[in-house]
């Protein structure tokens, strides 16, 4: 697995399908957090706010991955990340069915607040 110093290293290095997905998720998490910084972690594109992990994101050979690495994200999104696959500490999707703007928006909200109380 090759390894990038920076995200732009990162997205370079994907096929141009996969950097398209991957960018407009990156803007919407850019958005939804301004304030946070970009890096890479665990070999992939993160945020951090305040020195906090935020969320995580890839590319795969088959599905993309967000990983919060937090269950109460799961619990508080609920229904509306019920139709994608999920784990511990992440959420699965495809291209062809990607997550929404809104969810994403509403995803890092809650990991805002989340670093926001843990950091308190």
């Amino acid at each position: 697995m090759v390894k990038h110093g920076t995200v732009e290293a990162y997205m370079a290095a994907l096929p141009d399908d996969q950097r398209a997905v991957l960018e407009e998720l990156r803007a919407t998490i850019r958005a939804a957090a301004p304030e946070a910084t970009e890096q890479i972690a665990y070999d992939m594109p993160a945020f951090k706010v305040n020195g906090r992990f935020l969320v995580s994101y890839g590319a795969y050979k088959d599905h993309f991955s967000l990983f919060p690495a937090s269950g109460a994200v799961l619990a508080a999104l609920g229904d509306e990340i019920a139709p994608y696959r999920t784990g511990k500490a992440t959420i699965q999707f495809t291209a062809d069915r990607p997550l929404t703007a809104d969810v994403v928006t509403r995803l890092v909200g809650v990991r805002l607040e989340e670093t926001a109380t843990r950091g308190a």
